[in-house]
């Protein structure tokens, strides 16, 4: 959600790191944020930037600036409005010198943690929790020898998760920064010649510098110098972290010709599906090794499987349900990980808990993983799109999925990639199960491989969704429907609808439509409906009579073969023939591209739709 960047250079040399901070706050926008603001130290002072809307209000107001050592910050309000004062980052001053702070996550003791500075002299000035962390390091600073001690007793204090970076002018060549439950990394020159470091809560903001990365671990407390860095884990003691080589280049992040992300990243489904596929691309059979080296020993004795995730992320472990336990014969117990760990649950035997996630930062994922595997899951395997993150670094067994970098806040390629990793998963332990035969194997593999050129076929009729959606710019309310392992499919469409265009949009599985959702069905309420044509093709049909019959406007996406024709209020768009169980992979691009253009014909930002962030690192 919320962004940092840091960066310390050799003072009174000609690098100036002002530009350096925005330029990664620019490729830090799309994870979401509402102001943005910069510090860096001055001389024996600290000045401060701060600004309500996009980083290029920020760009103007600190044009001229030159430094050799600031922090800077994109904020998704959580405690306090939208304002200039509850802009990061937060400033303490007294005593000769002034402590400034970014931060990301959220303080759960603020309330307690201000009574007690507000007590102490420390005059507040916005409504955020973080300004207790400025004015507790500040408090701190006092009387510790040096910022990193100040900012290793400050934390002591601090419930929550957070990431901060750190400046003081008391120490004016010395950022510190500290991790525990949200995201913080180090950029570390290519060239080990070069005098400069820095401080980031995502790699794509530290492209531009470097690709040379070290990720630290939770609890560390690392300080920065400009031609070295220091870690200390949490119980204070020196560590090493190994630097790694990003495998992100800045082109990877570039719209290119593109008008928006999401346009571009609905396009590059099928070479991200095809990239995901590639360690099965030419293999005759599957092997448990596709999850790790662990995966051989652990996948053939598990007897039921958790899936936790949130979101669109959600809906795809809706989707893995259906094939699980009709392919593989296994249970599967699918929960919301905001809402998993707060109720008594039960761990079945031998549970395989799978976590998925985009960035694998989502904070109420990595927490719903902890508190399984406290409560006894035998295994946790991480589907993810980012190598280095930590739901990765927490699993025993991890699948990459290899979508590349996802700007758009509204997920589209991250979703199908993890599909097709739980495809995969499913065969694996059908196969481990005795209930997948070697000509079904060859059949799924076939079709895994055919994927890709079936969802290059759909990509092609982008311009009669588009045409659909000059039908909805003035509508306020849709319906979503589907039935069986499309009805999470018609989930994803209403999600995304909702998302970008901003219409309030709900999925029904179809045969509930009489129990209720029925009532709101008129001439101005759109009903979407995917419609497969697969074994409740006939019960649909039933279902979409009912609308019709009550004067609902019908727009239905159907395989060839249904049936299903275009007639007065009824609008059908057919793709190609049935593709049997992968059926939800290609059914979905439809309601991505009807969802991108109703946005874009209703003149809304695509990539920043309000009050929603790309990584949700806090509760």
């Amino acid at each position: 959600m919320c962004g940092i960047v840091g960066a310390v250079a050799v003072p009174g040399s000609s690098i100036n790191i002002v530009p350096v901070l925005i330029e990664g706050l620019k490729k830090l926008e799309y994870r979401g944020y509402d102001s943005a603001g910069l510090a860096v130290v001055s001389g024996s002072d600290i000045r401060r930037h701060r600004a309500v809307g996009r980083v290029a209000e920020l760009e103007q107001q600190s044009a001229g600036m030159a430094a050799s050592m600031g922090i800077a910050h994109t904020r998704w309000a959580t405690h306090g409005g939208v304002t200039a004062d509850n802009a990061h980052p937060h400033l303490s001053e007294g005593h000769g010198f002034s402590v400034c702070v970014v931060h990301n996550g959220i303080i759960e003791n603020h309330e307690s943690l201000r009574s007690m500075l507000t007590g102490k002299g420390y005059r507040f000035t916005s409504e955020t929790d973080t300004e207790v962390i400025a004015h507790l390091i500040h408090d701190c600073r006092r009387t510790a020898p040096g910022l990193r001690e100040a900012v290793h007793q400050a934390r002591q204090y601090l419930e929550g998760a957070f990431a901060i970076a750190v400046i003081s002018s008391r120490d004016p060549n010395i950022m510190c920064g500290a991790r525990q439950g949200a995201p913080l990394l180090l950029g570390v020159p290519e060239d080990a010649a070069r005098s400069q470091r820095f401080l980031a809560s995502d790699t794509s903001a530290l492209l531009q510098v470097t690709r040379q990365i070290i990720y630290l671990e939770d609890g560390d407390l690392v300080e920065l110098q400009p031609a070295q860095v220091q870690i200390w884990d949490v119980h204070g003691e020196p560590v090493q972290r190994a630097a790694v080589i990003s495998t992100l280049s800045a082109e990877d992040v570039e719209l290119g010709p593109h008008a928006h992300y999401m346009h571009k990243e609905i396009l590059e489904q099928p070479g991200a599906v095809a990239a995901t596929l590639e360690e099965v691309a030419g293999a005759r059979s599957l092997s448990p090794g596709l999850f790790g080296p662990q995966a051989h020993e652990q996948l053939g004795h598990v007897r039921h499987v958790l899936i936790l995730a949130c979101g669109t992320s959600f809906h795809a472990g809706l989707v893995a349900r259906y094939w699980m336990e009709s392919i593989a014969q296994i249970p599967v117990s699918i929960e919301i990980a905001s809402e998993y760990r707060y109720r008594d649950a039960v761990m079945q035997p031998n549970t395989l808990v799978v976590a998925i996630s985009q960035s694998g930062e989502t904070a109420d994922t990595l927490a719903a993983l902890n508190f399984a595997n406290k409560n006894g899951a035998m295994a946790s395997l991480a589907i993810c799109n980012v190598p280095e993150s930590s739901l990765m670094r927490v699993c025993g067994l991890r699948f990459l999925t290899r979508a590349g970098p996802e700007i758009g806040v509204a997920s589209t390629k991250a979703f199908t990639t993890q599909l097709v990793a739980l495809f995969l998963l499913t065969l694996v332990l059908a196969k481990s199960r005795g209930y997948l035969s070697e000509s079904e194997e060859h059949d799924a593999l076939l079709a895994l491989r055919h994927l890709p050129s079936a969802m290059m076929q759909i990509l092609t009729a982008e311009q009669e969704f588009k045409a659909w959606a000059g039908r909805f710019v003035d509508k306020q309310h849709a319906l979503f429907l589907g039935r069986g392992i499309h009805y999470p499919i018609a989930m994803e469409g209403a999600l995304k609808l909702k998302e970008i265009s901003y219409i309030h949009a709900e999925a029904y599985a179809a045969g509930e439509l009489k129990h209720g959702p029925l009532a709101l069905v008129d001439a101005q309420m759109p009903v979407i409906a995917v419609a497969p044509n697969d074994q409740l093709t006939e019960k649909l049909k039933s279902n979409l009579q009912e609308v019709r019959a009550r004067g609902g406007e019908l727009y239905i996406i159907a395989d060839k073969g249904s049936g299903l024709m275009p007639a007065d209020g009824v609008h059908v768009i057919t793709l190609g023939d049935h593709a049997g169980p992968l059926s939800p992979i290609l059914h979905v691009i439809p309601l991505q591209f009807l969802a991108y253009h109703v946005a874009c014909a209703r003149g809304h930002d695509v990539d920043k739709p309000r009050n929603l962030a790309k990584s949700v690192t806090v509760e």
